[in-house]
């Protein structure tokens, strides 16, 4: 009898279990829903965006680099101009030489030390900072004295106190003029001022003139900027050349660096500073000024027209090699190479040599300068 009653169990769940099957199949050929069709999610990875190059300039608030300059060629640019050249060079000694010195020498580090390494590997150049205070041209000489470098750069002649300490050292220092280099004034964009002469300057950072109406200018304040006393050869030279001797007037803002400076030019209307021209000319920032001897006779020392500020920095201004080159702009001096006159000036001597060659004279024409030969 129990056999009886499991058969009609056993048909019932047989016809369930295909009722169940049928239905999954219907549902499977209804559905768009396939094995083969089925991907698992992936997540998609952004690619990070290229990051752009770009060029120091002085509204940047990063710390200058040194040897890059706006509107001149990195070491890239310029090893490649003069890949080779340098290697056929003679009485260049092996060895690491140190060497160090003015700040306006920055722009030749990243450019053409960097393919005098590359074409004569042997002649490993080190630059070297002062243990305390800025990069100068007083803190090159000093070191060379002390025999902490091989050779300095200066952007000024030895002065009479330091051809007495190297006297008074027993030690003799011979100064290789390798390339020109301009002083040049910028103020601030919104200024209209057609230029200025050496006396107007004069008269601005001594106190005599403290509104831009005194000098062909608006009714503005006059704010001068400077870097500190003491802290190069372009000061040395201003306070030599422009001021004649005389001290700063009291309403002088002094800053430690020409970033700094340069900064400060471009949010103060009535600002004025004064820089090596391949430091100021190029800025997107500043406006350089004219300058002349007398009223009215003002020469650039940039190529005209100026390029708008809206403009950079995809274009920018250019110095104007011609006007540096042949001594109508009143403010110039020479960049030199110093040596002491025993065994390591032969690294000085190479160094001044390698730079007064085509390559190098070309070389530093493109970092800003005018080259001498």
């Amino acid at each position: 009898m129990a056999q009886k009653n499991e058969i009609p169990a056993l048909i019932g769940a047989t016809l369930a279990v295909a009722a169940l099957l049928g239905g999954l199949w219907w549902i499977f050929k209804k559905s768009d829903f396939s094995i083969g069709n089925f991907k698992p999610e992936t997540p998609t990875v952004q690619a990070s965006a290229p990051i752009a190059a770009t060029t120091p300039d002085a509204n940047s608030s990063a710390p200058s680099q040194p040897g890059m300059r706006p509107g001149m060629q990195g070491a890239t640019g310029g090893g490649t101009a003069s890949a080779g050249r340098f290697a056929g060079m003679k009485d260049v000694p092996s060895g690491q030489f140190n060497y160090g010195g003015s700040t306006s020498w920055a722009p030749t580090r990243s450019s053409l030390d960097a393919s005098i390494q590359s074409d004569l590997p042997q002649f490993q150049l080190r630059y070297v900072s002062p243990n305390s205070g800025p990069a100068s041209s007083g803190s090159g000489v000093k070191m060379l004295l002390n025999r902490q470098l091989d050779f300095a750069q200066t952007s000024r002649p030895l002065t009479n106190q330091e051809k007495q300490q190297a006297q008074q050292a027993g030690i003799s220092l011979q100064e290789i003029a390798v390339a020109l280099d301009g002083v040049a004034v910028a103020v601030n964009p919104s200024l209209n001022i057609p230029g200025l002469t050496l006396a107007q300057l004069q008269e601005i950072y001594t106190g005599k003139a403290t509104n831009w109406q005194q000098v062909g200018g608006p009714n503005l304040p006059i704010v001068p900027i400077s870097r500190n006393v003491g802290s190069g050869g372009t000061v040395d030279l201003f306070i030599d050349s422009v001021l004649s001797g005389q001290s700063f007037s009291s309403s002088v803002q002094f800053v430690g660096t020409t970033t700094q400076a340069l900064q400060k030019l471009g949010s103060e209307p009535g600002g004025v500073y004064f820089a090596s021209a391949p430091e100021v000319v190029p800025q997107c920032t500043v406006k350089p000024l004219a300058i002349g001897q007398t009223a009215g006779q003002f020469v650039p020392p940039y190529q005209e027209p100026i390029v708008p500020k809206d403009q950079c920095p995809a274009r920018r201004t250019q110095l104007n090699a011609q006007t540096l080159g042949n001594g109508t702009y009143p403010l110039t001096r020479n960049l030199y190479v110093v040596v002491r006159q025993d065994v390591s000036s032969k690294a000085g001597e190479a160094y001044a040599n390698l730079l007064l060659s085509s390559a190098g004279q070309e070389m530093l024409e493109k970092a800003g300068f005018v080259k001498i030969r």
